[in-house]
């Protein structure tokens, strides 16, 4: 019996090794099975995924930038969907990357891409807090998810992420990472990193962000249209804007005294409204633009555009417009454009297609474009159709004259004359002052803008046709080649110019008689700061020296104009001379005013833009103040735009 015990003992111990054994091997072949299924899951998944070295090989969408004439005055921002604008790491303040690692990643430096311990903790807090404050996911999680996948919450889709993530770690530094999250992730409003999101919330550069702004951007990633300052739940970005700042005392980035300082100090975010300067003639450059490259390339590939304006003229334009605006109104003028350009160079210095493009001082109960006689979106200057210009046109006839070797002694008669039938009625007008001065010499004829001796200078000593071809040459390719449109009319201003165009016209006058075309962009740079497209404009001579100089010598002549305008006109700079010429529609629908030294011309028109007649008052009047006050005011400016 004791043997048989014994190998009972024996059996069952035999046995039980051999269950062991077996559990064993059924454990093994299932982890075995487990991890084949693992590794072909994640195989599955990882096929065809995206290379995490596209974010060196591509460049992220980013907006065309588009500068004054020093390349410093940032004037708009053409962008798409995405509003970016991409900087490197140590263009952003220390204190956001503190902020935006504390909330969203606190081992950042310290992980692997994925962080169980930090998962652990959003848990933890979440469950304390019963709310989602804290995600788990790691920096380069997000990075990967916001930027080679899809936010679907899959098993397929986290495995994706987890098989990238690693990836990314293995191929790039952790400040590499860094920099290109933080150039990625979205901010709301169509920001796109932090320097868009700095720019638009802010208006200033990411580097110059204080704590409190920065922890409010930390503070957005989150949620960014939830914690939108400009929605509802401003109160909760406000809330959240203390936690980041908490959570920066937490890791040690700041003391609990800068927090709590930082929590007492007034959050001030920018003005949600379009950020553009200069905003008709910017509109015209991304026309031109447009008419280039396209729409979408300008909205995605990031060029700088260094344009002709120049700010600090811009400026006096815009104030010289603002000044008179309640004057001219009492005058029954509601409007007024401005140009300015260097007749050197065709370069456009200053523009202003008509006034109060923001809105800011409409008569009360006016509407835009409904009541107010004009759309103060509306580019007066360089829309198509134009205006007439008056006696603006006059200089073109008498220097055409001058061609044919008459000169400012020569003589015509000022007297009551009918020209004949003209459309289809007689045409006989008057002088301004109706008035008539018998025999005048075309220096007295043209400085004081007498119309009879005029239209006689078109018809009998420059030609119609010949004086056509002159203005067409100079850049009033408006008016028609047609002689017929117009009779004895076109030398009253009977055709219709755009004011770019007359100003232009008016710089061959100023260069000598060189025709040199308006030009509003410098250069075009690629986002690698390649040069594309840089300005070469290449003066063509139109006009001889001589017959342009008398036309200069007689529009300056503040003596032989006095007898009509006065010795003290706003046409008049003591000291200086300054070629000028006023011009004023029939029924007093257009008054227009255009100067110029060698270095800089600026024409000023104003009206109704839907052609209501303001009172009785002429050019010299309602334009000549505005031209007047930005003229002196680039003198003082601009000693080189004094003769």
């Amino acid at each position: 019996m004791p043997k048989v015990r014994h190998y009972k003992k024996i059996y069952a111990r035999t046995g039980a090794k051999e269950s062991v054994s077996k559990i064993l091997r059924i454990a093994l072949f299932a982890f075995a099975g487990f991890v084949v299924a693992v590794i072909a899951l994640f195989a599955y998944y990882a096929k065809d995924l995206p290379r995490p070295e596209r974010f060196t090989e591509a460049i992220l969408n980013q907006p065309t930038k588009i500068y004054d004439r020093t390349g410093t005055v940032l004037l708009y921002q053409i962008y798409g969907e995405e509003k970016r604008d991409v900087v490197s790491l140590d263009q952003v303040s220390p204190l956001l990357k503190q902020a935006i690692i504390a909330t969203e990643d606190a081992n950042f430096y310290h992980h692997f891409g994925l962080d169980p311990k930090g998962v652990a903790r959003a848990m933890l807090v979440n469950f304390k807090l019963r709310s989602p404050v804290e995600g788990g996911s790691t920096i380069s999680q997000q990075l990967i998810r916001s930027s080679l996948l899809t936010n679907r919450k899959t098993l397929g889709r986290k495995i994706q992420e987890v098989i990238l993530t690693l990836e990314l770690e293995r191929s790039y530094s952790k400040d590499k990472i860094l920099g290109f999250y933080l150039n990625q992730i979205p901010f709301g409003s169509n920001a796109y990193g932090v320097e868009a999101a700095s720019q638009f919330y802010f208006r200033k550069k990411a580097a110059d962000l204080s704590l409190t702004e920065a922890a409010s951007l930390a503070a957005m990633i989150r949620a960014p249209s939830y914690y939108s300052p400009y929605g509802p739940h401003k109160d909760k970005l406000l809330a959240r804007t203390n936690y980041v700042l908490d959570r920066m005392a937490g890791t040690k980035f700041i003391t609990k005294q800068g927090a709590q300082s930082a929590k007492n100090t007034q959050l001030v975010f920018a003005s949600p409204s379009i950020d553009i300067k200069a905003p008709h003639f910017v509109l015209s450059v991304t026309d031109d633009l447009a008419n280039t490259y396209g729409e979408d390339f300008l909205r995605e590939n990031g060029l700088r555009v260094t344009t002709t304006l120049d700010w600090n003229l811009q400026q006096l334009a815009e104030k010289a417009v603002d000044d008179f605006a309640q004057r001219n109104a009492s005058f029954n003028a509601y409007n007024a454009s401005i140009v300015a350009i260097d007749p050197r160079t065709g370069e456009i210095l200053a523009m202003v297609g008509s006034k109060d493009w923001f809105g800011e001082s409409y008569p009360a109960g006016c509407t835009p474009g409904v009541n107010c006689l004009f759309d103060p979106k509306v580019n007066v200057a360089t829309r198509i159709p134009g205006r007439q210009p008056g006696s603006a046109f006059k200089p073109f006839a008498y220097v055409t004259a001058f061609t044919k070797g008459f000169n400012d002694k020569t003589i015509v008669v000022d007297e009551q004359t009918d020209f004949g039938i003209w459309g289809g009625q007689d045409y006989a007008p008057q002088n301004y002052d109706g008035k008539f001065r018998g025999p005048v010499t075309l220096r007295q004829a043209l400085a004081q803008s007498l119309n009879i001796p005029s239209i006689k200078v078109l018809l009998d000593l420059a030609g119609l046709n010949d004086s056509i071809k002159t203005a067409r040459d100079a850049g009033l390719t408006t008016i028609k080649d047609d002689p017929s449109s117009y009779g004895p009319a076109l030398v009253l201003g009977g055709g219709e110019v755009r004011l770019l165009d007359l100003v232009s016209a008016y710089g061959v006058f100023a260069a000598g008689g060189q025709r040199i075309p308006p030009v509003s962009i410098l250069k075009t740079e690629d986002a690698r700061g390649n040069i594309i497209q840089q300005n070469t404009n290449t003066p063509i001579r139109i006009l001889s020296s001589e017959p342009v100089a008398l036309i200069t010598n007689i529009l300056s002549d503040n003596e032989a104009r006095s007898p009509i305008f006065g010795p003290n006109s706003p046409l008049y700079f003591p000291g200086q001379q300054v070629a000028v010429k006023t011009g004023t529609t029939q029924d007093y629908r257009d008054g227009w005013i255009v100067g110029y030294t060698p270095t800089i011309v600026a024409g000023v028109w104003v009206g109704n833009n839907d052609n209501t007649s303001m009172n009785k008052e002429p050019g010299v009047v309602v334009a000549g103040p505005i031209w007047h006050e930005f003229m002196r005011g680039a003198f003082v400016y601009s000693p080189s735009s004094t003769p």
